[in-house]
């Protein structure tokens, strides 16, 4: 019969036997009668149909209804057959008295359980009732009581045999169970039906040790089974239950208690190095890590409970004659929690009274933690049936760091408890990352991690030392710092090498006498820092930004060189194209030291003739060609410029320029890094060799966690280790030095390519303009004049722009590009200005072929504005191109604080105002100028014209033509020459 859901309703829960499967539970919709009474109208409740009753259903009934469900016959069926089957067929298979399949049987029955005492929980303030033999749900009601019944377990020894049977009470008054067809509901915990009330039980006690007593007063026990019986049986339950006995005696035990954790290596590894063993006999294969499992238990006295076992006591069994004496002791929870949570609280997670760290990581937490917990109470110890035996006494590790001369002797021992061991007998096994050797008396010794994080450097970067000691050199001050400030070592320095760790305690040096110069107090700090380096025998890398001043600070530190007197020959290493520029510097600034320019083709290998000059100035190519041979000089300073150049460790000039020999080692580059951090290495390890150790160390402790991991501690120590030697001022920091605009001439070198090109054609040019005046006169050959000095200065900038099909090189746009690769590196914006939109062109097609973003203005540009606004408003855009003519007015772009003008005008006055581009109101930088002139070509001689004509330019010369007009035959003969 259906129930309507629209009418007065009631849930109901109705026990059963199964033929099978015992007593289960169904679920029943009954119908309500106008009083609200149980009707006998009635259907069943699932899964299936419960929303349609939804409105008389709690969040407790949807839980048992979907719980009832899985414990019907077609759910057993479903879950536990292998293959399509119908009931009628499985539960006579699988309960067959003598066929039947006792496994799949045992896997159902806890099945069950489990579910039905999740019902019972559910089930109290709800309807259960009895199923009738008909089949109706509410033939008989149920009664919950709401408190637990508590049982009783006797126990009467005599001569022949032992006498055991349980009693049950409920508030105090005894329940007689036995012969009154009580039904076990439920098994674990066990559920009692007696008389239509459900009786459960304090302590969960199981229903088989009542089902025996339904229809039995007691068991008998016959004396020959009694000790077997006794300590499987008896033993158990007095642990867990209350027994009264006679004939035999219960005690309760009060015993002191411990933790006890013992440890098991789970995967035997190699045999370990012995510290002992002379290196040469050693041929180990590295260790495979395994795991190592702790277990921890509580000991009282001889009981030892293992921390997952749940019972709260435990007994032992003594035979005294004929007697028998149950020990029973009891756990202190409290005591055994606030154990387990101060493991938790020092990283040891245990699960089922066990953890399983790996190998090495759990060797760290017990060098860690073991002195403090056996402080606390614990026992610490290995598993006796391991293969290996671990040293877990107290390590003890002592550094002390003292300065010599020209190097730190570093002095440490190791203590494994009574065994004494030298420091530098253990390098290998840090170095090599092996963690495990053999003490003396077979032990093994494990080393901490945390020698292995905080020692690594030391041990790389050291060298040996007669006896058991180390080294480091001078160079290493950062980590020898590092190593007193974290109180690892003990450190010992003289008041003059700690200046090191501030720069602006660096004491003051006069400049010398000779020096035709001033410098700024920046770079009077320069010259200072490079001069205390130099006393101590340490290399540096001076790293200002461009325009900063580093060739002046350098000219200063020679010419103190030189005027100190002795033996001072020194070799500058720099591109081609910046010989004439320092060539120039040293005249301007150092005129008293003797300079040799050994570059070219045709120079003279005799290295004999650098012992006559101060300063032998050449280029990475010749060093390239000639480091052999000029190793076998001795120079005072090597000093490279555009050190960059040797940042890749695999290149031919990297490898060569170590080949040379000097006392003192400079570098100088505006981006000592460019790409990668590796490009530090290198550059670093020229100045400074041995400062970041093996290539190999470098990148694997350095270089991938930094740009593979991004290692902020890794970058952080690579900074400490570098911070002494390299000095590095940007603009901003030095602005309120700056004036506000300050202008550079950047001399070019042609290629040769290039310089037979020029020649060639100003001979041709030369001779035809002489035979034009001889013919016209000046006033009437100014158009070939003017034709021949733009095809001139065209070529002076590169011969693409006025030789078609040219494939070769121009000095200049070489330059160019290596000064914007180093400005952008600094994070500069540059106007790039040029009279020639074909000099543009071919500058942009270079930058277009390295992916370089730029704003571009010429002519015939449209949109003047965007492209402004573009430069001015993106980061990203670092370069703007801009023709002479199209940006001499009407711009505004402050946020440039460099000027490269590529080729010279006539007009300087036209340069100033592209100048006056950057350098004007609302710039709050300072703005560096740099003029590329292509040496010994017209151009220097434009910049000498200018000069000479300067009042005369200002006044009325706009125009190329007006220059030309401006020009005697002196002045154009002389172009030319």
């Amino acid at each position: 019969m259906n129930v309507s859901p629209n009418k007065p309703f009631q849930i109901v829960y109705s026990l059963l036997q199964h033929e099978y499967l015992g007593y289960i539970f169904e679920s029943f919709i009954i119908q309500l009668d106008e009083k609200g009474r149980l009707t006998l109208q009635h259907q069943n409740i699932s899964s299936v149909n419960s929303n349609d009753f939804a409105s008389g259903l709690d969040e407790k009934d949807i839980e048992i209804i979907k719980l009832v469900d899985s414990i019907q016959q077609d759910a057993i069926l479903k879950k536990f057959s292998v293959k399509k089957t119908t009931a009628a067929e499985f539960f006579p298979k699988i309960y067959n008295k003598e066929k039947g399949d006792p496994v799949v049987q045992e896997a159902i029955f806890e099945y069950l359980e489990f579910r039905k005492a999740k019902i019972l929980e559910l089930l109290p303030e709800k309807m259960l009732f009895e199923m009738g033999n008909d089949g109706e749900p509410t033939w008989r009601k149920i009664e919950m009581l709401p408190e637990k019944a508590t049982i009783l377990f006797h126990f009467f020894r005599n001569e022949t045999n032992t006498h055991y049977y349980p009693t049950i009470k409920y508030k105090e008054e005894k329940i007689e169970f036995q012969y009154k067809n009580a039904i076990i509901v439920c098994h674990k915990p066990a559920w009692l039906l007696l008389e239509g009330k459900l009786y459960t039980f304090e302590k969960d006690v199981e229903g088989s040790k009542l089902k025996p007593f339904l229809n039995k007063k007691f068991i008998e026990v016959p004396k020959k089974v009694e000790d077997t019986y006794y300590k499987k049986f008896v033993a158990p339950l007095v642990a867990s239950f209350d027994v009264f006995a006679k004939g035999f005696d219960i005690v309760t035990e009060r015993e002191n208690a411990y933790p006890y954790i013992s440890f098991t290596e789970l995967l035997s590894v190699t045999s370990p190095l012995s510290i002992f063993t002379e290196e040469s006999a050693i041929h180990p294969e590295d260790a495979t890590e395994g795991k190592i499992v702790f277990d921890l238990s509580f000991h009282y006295g001889k009981f030892i409970f293992s921390a997952d076992n749940g019972s709260e006591t435990s007994v032992k069994v003594e035979k005294k004659l004929d007697n028998y004496i149950f020990h029973k002791v009891k756990r202190f929870a409290d005591w055994e929690k606030k154990k387990l949570i101060e493991l938790r609280d020092r990283g040891m997670e245990l699960k089922n009274g066990k953890a399983v760290m790996p190998k090495y990581r759990a060797f760290d937490w017990l060098s860690y933690h073991t002195s403090e917990l056996e402080t606390l109470g614990y026992k610490i110890q290995q598993n006796s049936k391991d293969l290996k035996r671990y040293f877990l006494g107290k390590s003890e590790l002592t550094i002390s760091i003292q300065e010599n001369i020209d190097w730190f002797d570093v002095n440490a021992v190791i203590r494994f408890g009574p065994y004494e061991i030298p420091f530098k007998r253990i390098r290998r096994f840090i170095i090599e990352g092996k963690r495990e050797f053999e003490l003396p008396d077979g032990q093994i010794a494990v080393i901490p991690e945390e020698w292995f994080s905080k020692y690594s450097d030391l041990f790389q970067l050291a060298d040996e030392a007669n006896g058991d000691g180390l080294t480091l050199k001078k160079h290493h001050i950062a980590l020898v710092e590092e190593l007193g400030n974290e109180n690892l070592a003990k450190v010992s320095l003289n008041n003059k090498l700690e200046k090191l760790k501030s720069f602006e305690k660096i004491d003051d040096y006069p400049l010398p006498v000779n020096f035709k110069g001033e410098l700024r107090i920046y770079q009077k700090s320069g010259y200072n820092w490079m001069r205390f380096l130099a006393g101590y025998g340490l290399g540096g890398c001076l790293a200002d930004d461009m325009g900063l001043g580093k060739t002046v600070q350098t000219l200063a530190l020679l010419q103190s060189e030189k005027e100190k007197g002795g033996s001072n020959s020194s070799l500058l290493v720099m591109p081609t194209s910046l010989i004439y520029n320092w060539e120039l510097e040293a005249k301007k600034f150092a005129p008293d030291l003797k300079v040799f320019n050994y570059t070219g083709a045709f120079r003279d290998k005799n290295i004999d003739q650098f012992a006559n000059y101060d300063l032998v100035l050449t280029t990475y190519g010749t060093i390239r060609n000639d480091a052999d041979m000029m190793a076998n000089f001795y120079f005072n300073y090597i000093i490279l410029d555009e050190s960059q150049a040797i940042k890749n460790p695999g290149s031919v000039i990297a490898k060569e320029i170590v080949k040379l020999k000097s006392r003192h080692k400079l570098i100088l580059t505006g981006t000592p890094i460019e790409n990668s951090t590796s490009d530090l290495w290198t550059q670093m390890n020229f100045v400074n060799p041995g400062l970041l150790g093996t290539l190999s160390y470098f990148r694997n402790e350095f270089l991938i966690p930094i740009e593979k991991k991004n290692d902020t501690k890794k970058a952080q120590r690579l900074n400490n280790l570098i911070k002494p030697f390299i000095l590095r001022r940007n603009k901003s920091q030095v602005a309120k030095e700056l004036p506000e605009k300050t202008e550079f001439i950047q001399y070019c070198t042609m290629s040769e390519e290039q310089n037979k090109l020029y020649e060639e054609t100003k001979s041709f040019i030369r001779n035809q303009i002489t035979e034009t005046i001889q013919k016209k006169g000046i006033g009437g050959s100014q158009i070939y004049i003017l034709q021949g000095l733009t095809k001139l200065r065209q070529l002076a900038n590169h011969p693409a722009m006025t030789v078609e099909g040219y494939k070769g090189d121009s000095g200049k746009m070489e330059e160019v590009l290596s000064m914007l690769e180093n400005a952008m590196a600094e994070d500069h914006k540059i106007l790039i200005f040029s009279q020639f939109v074909k000099h543009l062109d071919i500058l942009r097609g270079h930058l277009d072929e390295k992916g370089t973003k730029y704003a571009y203005l010429d002519g015939s540009t449209r949109d003047r504005q965007k492209e402004v606004e573009t430069f001015q408003n993106n980061q990203e855009i670092k370069l703007f191109l801009i023709s002479l003519k199209a940006g001499g007015v009407g711009l505004n772009l402050t946020a440039a604080d460099y000027v490269f003008i590529l080729d010279p005008w006539w007009n300087p006055a036209a340069e100033q105002q592209a100048i006056d581009r950057a350098h004007r109101i609302g710039q709050d930088k300072k703005v560096f100028i740099y003029k590329f002139i292509t040496k010994d070509t017209l151009e220097e001689k434009i910049v000498l014209l200018q000069n000479s004509k300067k009042k005369l330019a200002s006044d009325i010369i706009n125009t190329e033509d007006s220059f030309v007009k401006s020009l005697t035959q002196e002045d154009i003969m002389n172009l030319f020459n």
